[in-house]
């Protein structure tokens, strides 16, 4: 199994907006008195230019069109309802009810009815529970020494990573993480990413000494660089990043301008010898969504 993939799937928005379900546990979302019309504009001419981006970069991007009905504002960011694994895809209970509608026909058919992923993990049912995963913005995974590391929150199930890893044969390295005002993470994938052989992190979000340990070290045992980033950087969606590649296998990492731009010189250069950094502005979606790049990105395998 590799851990980064050529083809990704993107939702381009017709109704993207603040959410304000989301936002409840949600603090990298900000309020907004601008017209839904004019968040939706901007949000649609970022999400084009990272498509053409990531396509003149050799990436391959499948585009499925939303729809104005149901209404669902934070289509925009596919991953936390569906992961792929090779002939397995998985789908994930969400926390936000208006968030379950993103489980739209025309996606889930084309996965589920006319491709290879024949094994359907059906988590979703857990929202009767209330009970959350949210994807891969709970789960930050790697995929080649099958670790699947989680922030807990209320999107993020311990009982449900747990079910994942059984069912995926993964193992689950689980955590405290919190922001500078002491509230809980909401996905682990805005402070943590991991690479074929590197990984960026905000350690100082996890307050207990032994969880932070117990995190480097499955990362030091993989022979992970790590790449460690403040608070600061994380609150710019530096932590939000994904290593893909070209369709002729060259190593890119995906993410925005805000995350780039946080970086100090020496970041930049330590994670430019492992993957090329592919760089798209896209601050509309990260004031109103809460997400970054990586968010916006169903990897398929």
């Amino acid at each position: 199994m590799l851990q980064s993939t050529h083809k990704v799937a993107m939702v381009r928005p017709v109704a993207f907006s603040y959410n304000p379900e989301t936002a409840i546990s949600n603090s990298f979302q900000n309020n907004t008195n601008t017209p839904n019309t004019n968040t939706q504009v901007l949000a649609l001419q970022e999400f084009n230019n990272l498509v053409e981006i990531l396509q003149k970069n050799g990436v391959e991007v499948v585009i499925f069109e939303d729809t104005l009905e149901p209404l669902t504002p934070d289509s925009i960011f596919p991953n936390n309802w569906i992961s792929l694994h090779t002939t397995t895809a998985v789908l994930y209970p969400m926390c936000a009810s208006n968030r379950r509608l993103e489980r739209k026909e025309s996606i889930y058919n084309y996965f589920i009815k006319n491709t290879e992923y024949k094994h359907i993990i059906h988590l979703e049912p857990y929202e009767a529970e209330a009970k959350f995963l949210e994807g891969t913005g709970s789960l930050v995974l790697d995929r080649v020494h099958k670790i699947a590391y989680m922030c807990r929150s209320i999107r993020a199930d311990v009982t449900l990573a747990q079910l994942f890893c059984k069912e995926m044969e993964y193992q689950l390295v689980d955590f405290e993480a919190v922001n500078s005002a002491n509230i809980a993470i909401y996905h682990t994938n805005v402070l943590l990413c991991v690479g074929t052989e590197w990984a960026v992190i905000c350690l100082e979000c996890i307050p207990d000494s032994i969880e932070r340990g117990k995190v480097v070290q499955a990362l030091k045992n993989t022979h992970k660089t790590i790449i460690e980033i403040s608070i600061q950087q994380m609150n710019n969606f530096a932590g939000n990043m994904l290593e893909i590649t070209t369709i002729a296998g060259k190593k890119l990492v995906a993410m925005s301008g805000a995350a780039y731009n946080s970086l100090t010189d020496t970041q930049k250069n330590t994670l430019q010898s492992f993957a090329e950094p592919i760089v798209a502005d896209i601050p509309t979606i990260e004031y109103y969504g809460g997400g970054s790049v990586r968010c916006m990105l169903l990897e398929i395998f």
